[in-house]
């Protein structure tokens, strides 16, 4: 990515209406066409649903979105692409639901070089609805061109130079403060103050003097590279800060067998979180105790190799966790010390590389894999026992009634958060650029 890179959107609508435009003598030969293939269809048995990752797409078949099952759905590009972001929370209010609307992230960079990365603030706005509604007559086509015009979703982006590529950016307020935890390739841990960014995004003018005069001057506020290595674990704790100086206790939680690949605090208790690693456990730690007998609740086997991800419920005493066997699980902490989860689901065919409950609702989750996937979840869900056997379709039979939608189109996808201000978007980086959506099923 180059540092003077502009940031694109695209409209995958637009491009398929496009692809889709034709001559009437072109129209009237697909009708025979299909009709043809009507026929065809006829003689080839009942239709059968396409259920990813269970069948490839055969020699010349491909995957049509379909944008009535999205309220909203935007992509964007930054150049290198993310591995990892956070969501800044604004003061545009909370559980906002009206459009357009506005969303602010931080985010960094993988670039081919490690010169070339940069720690990124991001202003997404003018995000309208993009659920299709029923054409109208020609006049109002020409009236809905100038429309579109005015509904291009816009971007905003403030850059920091970064040497190293990014592996991991959390995002919290200390002292009214936004800043960012970023931990690179090259094994440092640095703080960044968002606020010169923030306010750049904001305000055209500000973006021009920040971009002239400010942005190669940025600086971490602190920096620690007593982890000698990489990494990707790291989380604020939601206990309010206090004023004073950064301190780095020496003393390490010791437990791990091998690399830590995540960690989340509780969103309850101050001095508890939950950790998890390629060692194939789950741990539970309490800060009040010696870091080396800190260690109070342990899941040896928790999958059946590397736990990459979890995620601890706001809501619940749950803790989900996907792993490199495509396995999704959900923990009880109240029944941790057994060992067992209380539900599992293998719907994903490849390692899961993010997990997240949402913000309110304490039974739905999100979910992403490295089979391009991202799936929706509500635990709340149950088979229908009447309904039951009733699908001409065996495969079918197979689907957790627990999962909700399978969004699909991206390539490699790394992270995904919900927007705790903005009730069911969800918002994803891949190596194909960021995705924004919300879909019919939250």
């Amino acid at each position: 990515m180059s540092g003077t890179g502009e940031p694109t959107w695209r409209d995958p609508a637009r491009e398929e209406d496009e692809d889709m435009e034709g001559t009437e003598s072109e129209e009237e030969e697909e009708d025979e066409i299909m009709e043809e293939n009507e026929e065809e269809e006829k003689d080839t048995g009942p239709e059968r649903v396409y259920l990813p990752g269970m069948k490839p797409l055969e020699e010349g078949e491909e995957l049509v979105m379909d944008h009535d099952a999205y309220i909203l759905y935007h992509q964007a590009q930054t150049g290198a692409p993310c591995l990892s972001f956070d969501v800044i929370l604004d003061t545009l209010g909370d559980s906002r639901s009206d459009y357009p609307l506005t969303l602010f992230l931080c985010a960094g960079t993988q670039s081919d070089t490690a010169q070339g990365n940069r720690l990124l603030v991001m202003k997404m706005h003018n995000l309208h609805r993009t659920s299709k509604e029923k054409e109208g007559s020609d006049s109002e086509s020409s009236e809905s061109e100038d429309e579109d015009e005015e509904k291009k979703p816009q971007l905003e982006l403030a850059m920091v130079p970064h040497y190293g590529g990014i592996n991991r950016v959390r995002v919290t307020t200390l002292m009214d403060t936004p800043v960012a935890a970023v931990w690179s390739e090259k094994g440092q841990v640095e703080i960044y103050d968002l606020q010169k960014q923030l306010a750049a995004v904001s305000d055209p003018q500000n973006l021009a003097t920040f971009l002239k005069e400010e942005q190669a001057k940025i600086k971490p506020v602190y920096s620690f590279s007593g982890h000698m290595t990489e990494g990707f674990a790291m989380d604020w704790s939601l206990k309010t800060a206090e004023g004073g100086t950064w301190l780095v206790d020496q003393r390490p939680f010791t437990g791990h067998t091998k690399s830590v690949e995540d960690l989340q605090w509780s969103p309850n208790e101050d001095t508890v979180f939950a950790s998890c690693s390629v060692d194939a456990s789950i741990r539970i730690w309490d800060t009040r105790a010696a870091p080396n007998k800190a260690c109070m609740l342990t899941a040896i086997q928790a999958h059946d190799s590397d736990v990459n991800v979890i995620s601890w419920s706001n809501n619940e005493p749950f803790i989900l966790s996907g792993g490199d066997d495509g396995v999704l699980k959900i923990w009880d902490l109240r029944q941790f010390q057994k060992g067992t989860s209380v539900a599992k689901f293998k719907q994903h065919t490849s390692p899961i590389t993010s997990v997240e409950w949402h913000p309110t609702d304490g039974s739905v989750f999100a979910a992403a894999g490295a089979d391009d996937q991202i799936t929706q979840w509500d635990l709340a869900v149950e088979r229908d026992q009447d309904q039951e056997g009733e699908s001409d379709d065996p495969a079918l039979a197979s689907i957790p009634p627990q999962l909700l939608f399978v969004h699909q189109g991206e390539k490699d996808i790394k992270e995904i958060h919900w927007h705790p201000q903005c009730p069911g978007i969800i918002i994803s980086t891949a190596l194909s650029g960021f995705n924004v959506f919300r879909t019919i099923s939250v």
